[in-house]
This record gives C-alpha cells, sequence and structure tokens, in this order.
C-alpha cells in the first residue's frame, strides 16, 4: 500500500473519485477515521493493477506540513 497526504478533506475526495473514473475500485470511501486520531480523513482504493492506495487528510497537523500537492 502506499499513502499520499493531502491538503484538504475535498482533495481527498477528488483524488479518489478520480481513481475510480480510471478504472479503480474502491476499499473505502472518504470518509473520517477516528480510529486513527481526531482529525483523520481518507479513503481507500485500488488501481486497475490492483495496487491500494490510500488518500489521507490530517486536520490535526499545521497547515505548513502538507507540502505534497496542491489541486
Amino acid at each position: 500500500m502506499v499513502a499520499f497526504l493531502a491538503p484538504s478533506a475535498s482533495c481527498v475526495k477528488v483524488v479518489f473519485h478520480a481513481g475510480l473514473a480510471a478504472g479503480g475500485v474502491s476499499e473505502g470511501a472518504p470518509g473520517e477515521r477516528l480510529r486513527y486520531g481526531q482529525g483523520y480523513y481518507g479513503a481507500y482504493s485500488r488501481d486497475p493493477d490492483e495496487n491500494k492506495i490510500h488518500i489521507i487528510y490530517r486536520g490535526d497537523l499545521p497547515s505548513d506540513a502538507i507540502l505534497i500537492f496542491q489541486l
């Protein structure tokens, strides 16, 4: 599994749905994952080659900690 840190919960949704549109399948729709901590919002999918992908927004991190990408 590979994970990507997103700058917002809305970005998690956009990336998740783009993956599905590209032929991926859902392994967990976007939503809060409170068992991982307050402010944790994520989604799981598999790409057409069956690689598992996790997109994460961490609302508990300071905004300058988000360095991966902006949509």
